[in-house]
């Protein structure tokens, strides 16, 4: 039965590589009409299989996999069918990207397929002899059709695991924030350099005129992809039936303007294809993820009455230690904060004859590494109680 699915795929390829004029792209169709085959054999008629275009070499795999249950089952990576050894792609940076990014995912050149999980090599199975076609100019004959099927059959029925901790969580979206930052932002914003506009472009420009002047490209992206997928995570824990990337917008809170702004585009706009991907992806781990189960054992660790804002912490030694060390992004225990600042509250009123402490208007609160703003926080919410119950 499974000989009459791959019988029609290698007429097709046949077919394609006969026109003389065939690339890598030029037979994608083909793989996606057996995987869909595939689909219709097994009764799992609701996969969905959707095709990159192909721009550069940077970005997303050439195939993103649907189960039908709004949920991502894998990617697939192809290469030209002239290219004869995997093991040569294998080592490649884009690759060794892929690998490490995405935990389900088949590389193949059309003849060979190789099923990696969690960036390991778990099976691999040759589907019929390249030089059949490239040399005897005729359609190859199918082999290990049951292999074949085997291996599908494991790709087809992956599904992400959950994620129980504050630290596997800051890991499993770092590490798709890093890819959404260099390789999607940061390649989408020179694509449209070269026509000045462009919806990733109006964002940057957008931030330089209103938040950041200075802001380079490279900084733009780093900030555009952890506003992102921040605002995913945040979204994430208001959400009560189901997440995905359509429905953070709705979870947004209306006050936090700016984000409001950003997902308007991120879950109701036509994004490029390359940053739907991506962002679907880091949807995909936090939908899987009892967030708020998650953020109640943050809190009960000792992390303070805002345990979204204190996660950033957790988040950014993953994303970018450097960065955290300049911003002096370090969690303070909330009652250390309240002390000091009760503290700096008495002295500014027994030792510097301000009877009104913080809520006088001649004081002045610096904090040069504000980090996640936990002490400027404290102190405004001291100066408002003094205000208030004296006023």
């Amino acid at each position: 039965m499974f000989q009459e699915i791959l019988k029609p795929y290698f007429k097709k390829i046949y077919e394609v590589n006969k026109r003389g004029d065939a690339t890598e792209v030029s037979y994608y169709s083909t793989l996606e009409d057996l995987l869909k085959t595939y689909g219709d054999s097994i009764e799992k008629k609701k996969f969905h299989i959707t095709t990159l275009p192909k721009k550069t070499e940077a970005g997303n795999p050439d195939f993103r996999v649907w189960d039908g249950k709004q949920h991502i089952a894998g990617y697939i990576e192809a290469k030209d069918p002239t290219v004869r050894y995997l093991d040569q792609i294998e080592t490649t940076d884009q690759l060794k990207r892929y690998l490490h990014i995405f935990p389900n995912l088949i590389l193949t050149n059309f003849f060979e397929f190789r099923l990696y999980r969690n960036g390991t090599l778990i099976d691999k199975v040759s589907v019929a002899k390249p030089f059949i076609l490239h040399k005897l100019k005729t359609i190859p004959l199918a082999e290990n059709e049951s292999d074949f099927l085997k291996l599908l059959e494991r790709f087809f029925s992956f599904s992400l695991p959950k994620v129980y901790d504050a630290k596997t969580l800051a890991i499993e979206l770092a590490k798709r924030t890093r890819f959404l930052k260099d390789e999607v932002i940061a390649q989408e914003l020179r694509e449209e350099e070269k026509t000045d506009k462009g919806f990733i472009r109006g964002f940057y420009k957008a931030f330089k005129d209103y938040l950041i002047s200075s802001l380079t490209e490279n900084e733009f992206s780093d900030l555009y992809a952890q506003t992102i997928t921040y605002g995913l995570f945040a979204a994430r824990t208001r959400s009560e039936n189901g997440f995905n990337r359509k429905l953070a917008y709705d979870n947004i809170p209306r006050t936090i303007g700016i984000l409001k702004d950003v997902f308007q585009f991120i879950s109701l706009g036509s994004l490029p294809r390359q940053m739907e991907w991506i962002i679907d992806d880091i949807s995909e781990v936090l939908s899987v993820t009892d967030a708020n189960k998650l953020l109640h054992q943050y809190f009960h660790e000792g992390k303070g009455k805002d345990p979204i804002i204190h996660f950033y912490e957790t988040f950014l030694s993953e994303y970018d230690p450097k960065t955290r060390e300049m911003r002096g992004v370090y969690y303070t225990p909330e009652p250390v904060v309240s002390y000091i600042v009760r503290s700096l509250h008495s002295i500014l009123k027994e030792q510097f004859r301000k009877p009104d402490g913080f809520a006088d208007g001649n004081v002045t609160v610096l904090d040069p590494a504000a980090g996640t703003l936990t002490f400027l926080a404290q102190t405004a919410k001291l100066a408002v109680d003094e205000f208030v119950s004296k006023y």
